[in-house]
């Protein structure tokens, strides 16, 4: 993917990133090229315990240097924003027994919606309906992965001086789906995060509510620049394309479990 017309933004957007990474994590271990996030309150989150390389590391050298930082733990995760970068690393990475998953980072590029009907939310009210979605997904994990990847929300209001939980509610006010904004008007930017709609209102149009509001509410509050990211091969990603969102380049992930 050629992404050097987008390359201004793409770097806004790894800055941000990197940025708040650092801020929701209750420690980090820094290395030439990079840092590990770590929560030890959430241990048992992947997504709260990885590697982001957002510099240029010895890429023979980096599988060594995340097994130092993350000695701790049994999972491996590295996060490589720089297409350049990932293709250095992928080799040693690779050979280091890691998977490799492409994420596509998406702008909003449409014009902002008329309506929006969604409203902030306390973590409370995210509680049950997050921990049953988190059931559905992975039916056989033990109780301790379901509250460390319910209750990890708590770190990311650190993340950015504006965090916001939005849900759109059904026809009982019940919580039908949700999605976390970060938003960073001093830098005209916002992200908008786990997009998560409940089983049994699936089809009902409470999704797109939930990314109308925030993009409204980016809009509102100075960010000309709304991103996401999606899975490259999942089919959010041509959801998010029909309404508004273009690639602008890759965010690569290795694991190794």
């Amino acid at each position: 993917m050629s992404t050097e017309p987008n390359e201004p933004e793409l770097r806004r957007i790894r800055a941000f990133l990197s940025a708040f990474t650092r801020r929701q994590s209750e420690r980090t271990v820094d290395f030439p090229g990079g840092f590990a996030a770590l929560n030890d309150t959430y241990a048992l989150s992947h997504g709260d315990n990885h590697v982001l390389v957002d510099g240029s590391p010895d890429p023979e050298a980096l599988p060594a240097l995340v097994d130092a930082a993350m000695a701790h733990l049994a999972h491996r995760t590295v996060y490589i924003p720089d297409e350049r970068v990932a293709a250095a690393c992928a080799g040693p990475l690779v050979r280091a027994g890691y998977t490799r998953q492409t994420v596509v980072v998406m702008s909003h590029r449409g014009p902002v919606p008329e309506l929006g009907g969604a409203r902030e939310v306390g973590l409370p009210d995210l509680r049950g309906p997050v921990t049953d979605s988190w059931r559905r997904l992975l039916p056989d994990a033990p109780d301790a992965v379901l509250h460390d990847l319910t209750e990890r929300r708590t770190a990311r209001l650190r993340g950015a001086d504006d965090v916001r939980f939005l849900a759109s509610h059904d026809e009982f006010g019940q919580v039908a789906s949700w999605a976390d904004l970060y938003l960073d008007p001093a830098a005209g930017i916002a992200q908008i995060e786990d997009l998560v709609t409940g089983e049994p209102h699936l089809g009902q149009g409470h999704a797109g509510v939930v990314l109308d509001t925030a993009l409204r509410t980016a809009a509102a509050a100075g960010c000309p620049t709304v991103f996401l990211l999606a899975l490259a091969d999942d089919w959010p990603r041509r959801w998010y394309g029909r309404r508004g969102f273009v690639a602008l380049g890759e965010v690569h992930c290795f694991e190794r479990l």
